[in-house]
């Protein structure tokens, strides 16, 4: 009997992996404030990847109906978080070593990123095509099923992150001070720019995929993985 917590555990770590601005915040973020700071940053996106398959999962038509109708507001509201962080970052004062982060800095990074990945419409429906085409759909009523399916996102999407931040932080203390000021205005340009484009350049489809309607349906090859 396939176990639909490996399944998930599976779709989580591959959707997780693609690298984007998150990815490069969790990086400057291990950088400068240590592997805490990073993990933090790497579970606020694996959260809102276990809550976006849950949805998928359970087949919530009206949620894909308001986020594919909705998409370019959620990519304009992206594009406005990621240069506000962007611009934090290009003119914010690094320290030789900055102390670790503590409740409310943690707390703002597991937010930031959380509401970041909320952002990107795409990211639902890549969970609801690639559990149409694995046939999740049968979790839908089944509570505990849906519960075991998004544990196994979680902690897939939450392996990828821990993975990153594990790897960063091997190299963390061979960098100078100068090489983190570096970092830090090199990672504020990017992300800056990846937000300028979600705010006036970048567009959603103009036909939203078809899914959801009565059931899921694969649509996989329509699809890619979003950059992180």
């Amino acid at each position: 009997m396939k176990s639909l917590f490996v399944e998930g555990l599976i779709v989580g770590f591959c959707l997780a992996a693609p690298v984007g601005p998150i990815a490069v915040l969790c990086v400057q973020r291990t950088m400068a404030r240590g592997k805490l700071a990073g993990f933090i940053s790497g579970f606020g996106a694996a959260a809102a990847d276990a809550l976006y398959g849950m949805l998928a999962a359970l087949g919530v038509t009206f949620v894909s109906e308001f986020l594919m109708a909705h998409r370019l507001v959620f990519q304009r509201a992206g594009g406005a978080i990621l240069c506000a962080l962007g611009l934090r970052l290009l003119f914010a004062k690094v320290a030789e070593r900055d102390p670790a982060p503590k409740g409310g800095g943690l707390a703002g990074y597991f937010f930031s990123t959380f509401l970041l990945t909320l952002t990107n419409p795409m990211t639902f429906v890549a969970f609801a095509a690639i559990f149409a085409t694995l046939g999740v759909g049968v979790v839908r009523g089944h509570n505990l099923l849906t519960i075991e399916l998004a544990g196994g996102v979680l902690v897939g999407s939450g392996l990828w992150w821990t993975f990153i931040v594990a790897l960063v932080d091997l190299f963390r203390d061979r960098f100078r001070y100068q090489t983190l000021v570096w970092i830090n205005r090199g990672t504020g340009i990017f992300v800056i720019g990846v937000g300028i484009l979600y705010l006036f350049v970048l567009r959603p489809e103009q036909e939203p995929p078809k899914i959801l309607r009565r059931e899921l349906r694969p649509l996989t090859g329509r699809l890619t993985p979003t950059p992180r």
